[in-house]
């Protein structure tokens, strides 16, 4: 993993116009990508992490959706202000993402070549064959049988596990710099999920992808992942390389998190843990720590002030810690 950075968030602000309010589903983010790094995304449904990672390729509905103000910086260029016809030239060449459910990604009724065609002729300036023959290499190298003929059928024909298959071959077909992956085994089985990360893992390494893993499953992100960042209506709360995080997290929402992920050394009949209560209401948040509603170790300051942001040295780098228990 290189120390230079290969993307740059800074205080990215993308807020949603409702007729109850404003919400604010990404509240002044910042975090950055090593090259060759992978970092994870967690946090409960609502917390930001897909909303985040949307803002940064620019694909936002407007309206409701508006980026209010931040930096994505991709390379030296700031993404936020290129215009469109420039913004076209960077997704998928430069920056892809795997999104949630593949089978709504696909369009039904293209057949797989038709699509991973398109895209490669679009970015990489590949006459028809050269781009044909692409997609047929990069759905062997993500373990379809029989590529050159599969290449031609169409979504349907295809399981849930080889359709996400089919959408790592198309996301890493231009060989990007950085691949975002929204919840890609969220709707696969355990046996599936584990084929999917290992090719991720095995690609990202083979042709120097950096990645971005959006997950709730703290699992995923254990083995795969350099560093983790934790977010919670629409902050981030902590940030820490994976092993310091999992050996000894600080935030109490993060305890929450790991506590609750089911230990198979425990003993039988024991009672999964949970984090008490719900996610805040993000229209017009109080500018307080919203997560003391649901902390047990909360005190009068977590009601009245947003906590600082405080740097840690931890066993492999420095972190940090949104938490008034440090400040």
């Amino acid at each position: 993993m290189s120390e230079e950075k290969i993307l740059q968030v800074e205080d990215l602000r993308t807020y949603f116009k409702t007729d109850d309010g404003t919400v604010k589903a990404v509240d002044g983010v910042s975090f950055s990508l090593g090259k060759q790094e992978s970092i994870g995304i967690v946090g409960e449904s609502g917390s930001g992490k897909s909303v985040t990672n949307l803002s940064i390729l620019r694909l936002i509905p407007s309206p409701p959706g508006k980026i209010i103000s931040g930096k994505v910086v991709l390379d030296g260029t700031d993404i936020l202000q290129l215009p469109k016809a420039k913004l076209r030239t960077i997704r998928g060449n430069k920056i892809s993402m795997i999104f949630q459910d593949p089978m709504t990604s696909l369009n039904p009724f293209l057949k797989i070549s038709t699509q991973m065609v398109e895209t490669i002729m679009l970015h990489q300036n590949m006459s028809k064959q050269d781009a044909l023959d692409r997609s047929i290499e990069m759905l062997k190298m993500v373990g379809i049988p029989r590529p050159e003929r599969r290449v031609t059928d169409y979504p349907h024909q295809f399981s849930g596990g080889m359709r996400q298959r089919v959408m790592i071959a198309m996301a890493l077909s231009c060989n990007p710099q950085v691949l975002i992956a929204d919840e890609p085994t969220t709707a696969l089985d355990v046996t599936i999920q584990a084929q999917i990360l290992e090719i991720m893992q095995e690609l990202s390494d083979r042709l120097g992808t950096s990645v971005i893993m959006i997950t709730h499953d703290l699992g995923v992100v254990a083995g795969m992942c350099d560093r983790i960042v934790v977010m919670y209506a629409g902050r981030i709360i902590e940030e820490a390389h994976t092993e310091d995080l999992f050996s000894d997290p600080k935030h109490p929402y993060t305890q929450g998190l790991i506590n609750s992920v089911p230990r198979l050394d425990k003993k039988t009949g024991m009672k999964l843990t949970s984090i008490p209560g719900q996610p805040p209401n993000l229209i017009d948040l109080p500018d307080c720590c919203p997560f003391y509603p649901r902390c047990t170790k909360a005190m009068d300051i977590c009601k009245a002030q947003y906590p600082p942001k405080k740097e840690i040295q931890g066993n492999s780098s420095s972190r940090h810690v949104n938490c008034w228990l440090y400040a």
